[in-house]
């Protein structure tokens, strides 16, 4: 009876974490992020726990985790929402390598050894340091680059300056550009910062895509 039991729970929550995950809409493991992955592992030690414990009710498992993919769903659409929450949630991208020059600053901030950045590299078969143009630890851990031309010319790396409204200071910095020049630009397009979903910086322009544009 209790063999029975055992099986019949395994079945139920395979087909029953299928579905949630499904409701989820969640990415590779990979590409999962801090709170994603929280909630992953709870989900998987109460399965464990009532598997394991057969004298419990099945829905005393089954009420946890639908509150869990309900707080993962209103996360998810809050962070949709607001520029601020989803940073928060989800982190920000860090510039590790830029115009070829290591930036031990952020990776000391990030915790960020050479070990680990050399490691990268040889997954990505990149052999030398001095190949790469650009290199952005992301939120998930994973080090996305992008190397030098063929000629080894200097590249453009689209810099976001503004996200959902929400100006990227940091970003301006890089680009040796301030909030007074922006909103210039901006002026002479009639625009604030507010009006626009999405603005990168390349070629020594703005290409922006205003809030307007996507209703």
């Amino acid at each position: 009876m209790e063999l029975f039991s055992i099986i019949y729970r395994t079945i139920f929550f395979y087909f029953f974490i299928t579905i949630c995950y499904r409701i989820m809409g969640k990415r590779e493991v990979g590409q999962l992020g801090i709170i994603d992955l929280i909630i992953s592992i709870l989900i998987a030690e109460m399965v464990a726990i009532s598997i394991e414990n057969i004298k419990q009710s099945i829905f005393m498992t089954i009420v946890p985790i639908i509150l869990l993919v309900g707080i993962e769903l209103v996360l998810g659409f809050i962070s949709l929402k607001n520029q601020k929450i989803r940073t928060i949630l989800d982190g920000k991208p860090s510039l590790i390598i830029s115009n070829g020059k290591i930036n031990y600053h952020e990776m000391i901030k990030q915790r960020y050894t050479m070990d680990d950045l050399l490691l990268s590299l040889r997954q990505k078969e990149i052999r030398n340091l001095e190949d790469v143009e650009y290199a952005f630890l992301e939120p998930n851990g994973k080090l996305s680059i992008f190397k030098y031309n063929f000629m080894k010319l200097k590249g453009y790396y689209p810099m976001p300056i503004i996200i959902d409204g929400v100006i990227q200071y940091k970003s301006l910095g890089q680009i040796k550009k301030n909030k007074a020049w922006l909103d210039e630009e901006l002026n002479k397009r009639n625009l604030t910062s507010k009006d626009i979903f999405y603005a990168f910086y390349k070629y020594n322009k703005i290409f922006l895509i205003k809030k307007s544009d996507i209703k």
